[in-house]
């Protein structure tokens, strides 16, 4: 067996999509279903089936095999994804199969430097030379163990260790470069490390691999405070949440995220045994790190420093996080402290006690807008309210809308009345922006073609041909070319045919890699939407279609048949007629007894 095929039946697709996919059982067992992970949306169109091995979104339409998902949700290539998933499932993989494309030999080379790095600042700041860094990690109330978990280091302020160190191995000076960890001398020769004299973060990706580092300025002279790592080949910010690889299990035991700003809230939050603690880096909110917390758990606690900056920076974060459907609190701490500072100054079980009484947005955001009004008039008090309107129009459901709405009247001190006017204004104006939308100054994209419908027969016999390799083996040579060529979808009937005629093991897989993209797409949505029985049901389910088919066919031969020979009789040609008519007679013979139509 190829390797490819012997990972892949080695490993279950719902383990590999559950580490990133919150998914539930559903129907029959073997598939499962959640919110996909590859495009924004409310309602799960998700879709694992554990019995075929494959994903299917029915709304974006990415569609594969385990491979194909550590592919995208990684952004690996296929040879790493192979890696990727051979090591994790202790299986040896065979040289032929490393790295051999440019693109996957550098980003092989990028992790690799990033593991040099990190083990070269760790040991740093263990050395002399971190001194300075322990202190301040001291200072700021950080143990041994903290330090080991978060694997902090601490980087030469000579700009050279790394250097040096990437000397003695066979990187190539492009791969330096490109890493961003080095640099080229704008002037004269030679290179320099990014990170100089810097307590460093080294970021992971989802997997736990490090792929890019944060590094905070120890001297007041030293600008930036916060140094990161440019975008490289493995690492995208605007993708990347801090500390997510370790949050994750935890979000989704608490069904709870917690978003903070920096990497020394994420710390203080974590040492606090809040697992489930995370932070952008070192880039607004986006809607990818925002789809990634919602993958693993249903509410976030907002809980940014309190200064005005981090205000405007949580009011921004709510409308992403809002577009996702996640249900948000805004943790706003008293003292003007940070989540790092008011747990060192206040206690872990003050800061617990406060994250878990954390008010929902709307009454942070009505406090936020009180202060902008006049509260003491009716004209203040009305304004504020139709300030914080757009924000409660978001809210999905209906009822919640009304009794959210309701409560900030009140909280306002706004005549209920004035609500119920403004919900019928913002009505009437969503309804004239939706027909403005319509008018015929916008082009409309155009219609997509409709998908052909599959007859339940067509299906049934499909996904038991697919699914069963005794049942396969029993029906498909009965089940002759001619008796699917006006299938739509014959050409996975034929696909079928050929691979077993070649003598190879059809899997979802392999059938699938053998199809072009409109019978990808048609075979996706037969297997994903359909259940299969035991071996006894799949056998008596593919006679009962062979038998319909069977008819059908000998019924269309049948009236072709008397048709041409009523055609042969008035031309004349009676020889014709009368071999029509021998014809005829032996398929009505056929049709009492079994078997497939002749050719």
């Amino acid at each position: 067996m190829d390797f490819v095929e012997q990972l892949k039946s080695s490993i279950d697709i719902v383990k590999v999509v559950g580490d990133y996919v919150r998914l539930r059982r559903e129907g029959a067992a073997g598939r499962y279903k959640g919110l996909c992970p590859f495009h924004q949306e409310k309602t799960p169109s998700f879709n694992v089936n554990q019995a075929r091995q494959f994903f299917k979104c029915f709304g974006c339409g990415v569609a594969g095999d385990a491979l194909k998902f550590i592919m995208d949700i990684e952004g690996m290539t296929f040879p790493e994804a192979l890696k990727y998933l051979a090591e994790r499932n202790g299986i040896p993989m065979p040289k032929r199969h490393e790295y051999n494309d440019a693109e996957s030999r550098m980003r092989g080379a990028l992790h690799d430097i990033h593991d040099i790095a990190t083990q070269l600042y760790r040991t740093a700041l263990a050395g002399p030379q971190g001194a300075d860094a322990r202190a301040y990690l001291q200072k700021r109330g950080l143990t041994k163990e903290l330090v080991e978990t978060f694997e902090l280091g601490y980087s030469d302020p000579a700009g050279q260790a790394l250097v040096r160190r990437l000397s003695s191995e066979s990187f190539t000076a492009e791969q330096w470069e490109a890493s961003g960890l080095v640099r080229k001398r704008n002037e004269g020769t030679g290179y320099y490390d990014t990170f100089r004299g810097r307590l460093m973060f080294p970021i992971h990706n989802e997997s736990g691999k490090v792929i890019a580092f944060g590094g905070r300025a120890l001297g007041a002279d030293d600008q930036p405070k916060y140094l990161n790592s440019p975008e490289t080949p493995i690492y995208k910010k605007t993708a990347t949440l801090y500390n997510l690889h370790r949050a994750r299990n935890p979000m989704r035991k608490a069904n709870r995220a917690v978003l903070v700003e920096g990497y020394m809230d994420v710390i203080g939050v974590y040492a606090a045994g809040i697992g489930e603690v995370v932070a952008s880096c070192g880039t607004a909110l986006t809607n990818a790190q925002v789809r990634a917390m919602h993958r693993h758990a249903d509410t976030v606690v907002v809980n940014f420093d309190p200064d005005e900056a981090g205000a405007n920076a949580a009011e921004r974060a709510l409308q992403i996080l809002l577009d996702e459907s996640l249900h948000v609190k805004v943790l706003a701490l008293d003292g003007g402290l940070d989540p790092d500072d008011y747990v060192k100054q206040n206690g872990v079980e003050a800061y617990r006690a406060k994250l878990d009484a954390a008010p929902g947005y709307f009454h942070w955001l009505a406090d936020r807008v009180r202060s902008k009004f006049d509260m003491k008039t009716s004209e203040g008090r009305v304004d504020a309210f139709k300030l914080l309107l757009p924000a409660v129009q978001r809210i999905p459901d209906k009822l919640e809308r009304a009794a959210v709405a309701s409560d900030l009247a009140g909280y306002l001190g706004v005549d209920p009345g004035l609500v119920l006017d403004q919900f019928k204004r913002a009505a009437i104006e969503r309804r004239g922006d939706a027909n403005d939308r319509r008018g015929p100054q916008i082009q409309q994209p155009p219609a997509q073609k409709p998908r052909p419908e599959i007859p339940p027969l067509e299906r049934i016999l499909l996904n038991v041909l697919v699914s069963n390799v005794a049942v396969r083996a029993e029906i498909l040579p009965r089940l002759v070319p001619e008796l699917t060529e006006n299938f739509a979808s014959h050409a996975i009937f034929d696909a079928l045919r050929l691979l077993t005629d070649g003598g190879q093991d059809v899997s979802f897989a392999v059938l699938d890699a053998r199809l072009g993209d409109t019978a990808k797409t048609l075979l996706h949505e037969i297997v994903a939407a359909d259940e299969i029985g035991d071996d006894e049901a799949c056998l008596a389910q593919a006679e009962a279609c062979l038998r319909r088919l069977n008819e059908d066919f000998r019924r269309k031969r049948n009236t072709e048949l008397k048709a041409r020979v009523k055609n042969a009789e008035r031309s004349g040609n009676f020889e014709e007629a009368l071999r029509l008519m021998a014809e005829l007679h032996s398929l009505e013979q056929e049709a009492s007894g079994s078997g497939a139509p002749r050719a």
